[in-house]
């Protein structure tokens, strides 16, 4: 009888384990604080940008500092491979101890991860001390990603809008496109003096998707998850502008810039005269940082551009689950959305609401300088829907089948 209960006992103590009995529990913060003490965060973002970078290395000393956390930047070109480690580790049983603790994450790797169960237990994210700072009414894409319900499975870490950028000292602000139609007509006008990064990079995609919202029939369709005869129907105006478009770009379409950073050089060096970004604040930053001259200027289309909510994600087999916990809470703190607003550091607009903080966190952010190739947020126009992640992944195979080049 005692063999039997003992191995009912075990058996039950299995079952708590595999639906995640023993995990940090965010709402018990001291003991996550305690238990994070020691660990390794491997933190796998993008690592493109030194400003980035540096931000993140930052962070890393502040962690170390105050929490005892080692934070390791894993750079990434493509948040993908990360997504495709945590699979892997799934499908060879690796439930525990997993070589991902924290992913920079939205839109379709957000929902790939979502979908296949790879995702750190839901609500973690609204119970971190700093969620009470967050600006859930004035910013609805904190709570959906690309359409998809986030339910507490990540946790905000910056807004992004699209925006336009051009030289001043060469182009007349009246000259400048009001939107995609008006753009073809522009580089028409002036050959070889526009770009965009090559998919699959997030800024190229991102463009492909800003022409489609603009250019497509029924918008509605973008917010359902794509098949093979809305796609063909959705696109065929997108693909038809892309075929007028791409002999016109900079080297005639025959080559691209592989990301933004690439991208923010040509236009340094007079190689183009309009790029673009997903970051308001990226003109001034790139100014601030001698990335770009001091006449570069901001623009939009008045009938609005993209906007979304980039995040933090932990996989559900992440060896440092406290580590991550307290470095999530840590980049929604309001020191360091401050510090990463700051175009001299990143510019990256804060998910806070300045309203919710204390008196002198506000002024800190009251005082900001944005600087003045920043648009004022009542600048910035509408901001467009992202379609559903689907069509992202569909976008990006037919662009590379259609236009595809190796740069």
């Amino acid at each position: 009888m005692r063999r039997t209960v003992l191995t009912a006992a075990a058996l039950l103590a299995l079952t708590f384990q595999a639906l995640g009995a023993g995990s940090p529990d965010p709402s018990k913060w001291q003991d996550v604080l305690a238990e994070a003490r020691g660990e390794t965060v491997y933190f796998n973002a993008w690592g493109g940008a030194e400003n980035i970078n540096a931000y993140l290395e930052w962070a890393g000393g502040e962690l170390q500092k105050r929490y005892g956390i080692r934070l390791v930047h894993v750079k990434l070109d493509d948040t993908a491979n990360a997504v495709a480690k945590v699979l892997a580790e799934k499908a060879a049983g690796r439930d525990e101890s997993g070589t991902v603790d924290l992913i920079w994450i939205n839109g379709e790797n957000f929902a790939s991860m979502k979908r296949q169960g790879l995702l750190f237990s839901p609500g973690w994210a609204e119970k971190l001390p700093n969620w009470k700072f967050v600006d859930v009414d004035g910013k609805p894409t904190i709570r959906t990603d690309f359409t998809v319900p986030i339910e507490g499975l990540e946790s905000p870490w910056g807004m992004a809008k699209l925006v336009f950028f051009y030289d001043s000292a060469s182009i007349d602000a009246a000259t400048l496109p009001k939107s995609a139609k008006e753009l073809l007509a522009w580089a028409k006008s002036n050959p070889g003096r526009f770009s965009y990064p090559q998919p699959p990079d997030f800024t190229g995609l991102s463009f492909l998707k800003q022409v489609l919202t603009e250019l497509v029939s029924d918008p509605a369709v973008l917010q359902q998850p794509v098949d093979d005869t809305s796609f063909e129907t959705a696109t065929a105006p997108l693909f038809a502008y892309l075929n007028a478009l791409n002999p016109l770009l900079w080297r005639s379409g025959k080559a691209f810039p592989q990301n933004y950073p690439a991208m923010k050089q040509l236009l340094a060096d007079g190689e183009v005269d309009i790029i673009f970004a997903f970051n308001p604040s990226e003109a001034s930053s790139g100014i601030a940082n001698g990335e770009l001259p001091d006449t570069v200027r901001s623009f939009v289309f008045p009938r609005g551009t993209l906007a979304n909510t980039h995040f933090v994600a932990i996989p559900y087999n992440a060896a440092a689950k406290a580590g991550a916990l307290v470095t999530a809470d840590f980049l929604i703190s309001p020191e360091a959305q401050l510090r990463k607003q700051d175009p001299k550091i990143w510019g990256d607009p804060t998910v806070l609401a300045v309203s919710k903080l204390s008196p002198e966190d506000k002024a800190g952010f009251e005082a900001l300088d944005l600087g003045a190739a920043t648009l004022k947020p009542d600048e910035l126009g509408p901001a467009l829907n992202e379609p559903h992640p689907s069509w992202m992944e569909r976008l990006e195979v037919e662009w590379k089948r259609r236009y595809g080049v190796a740069n």
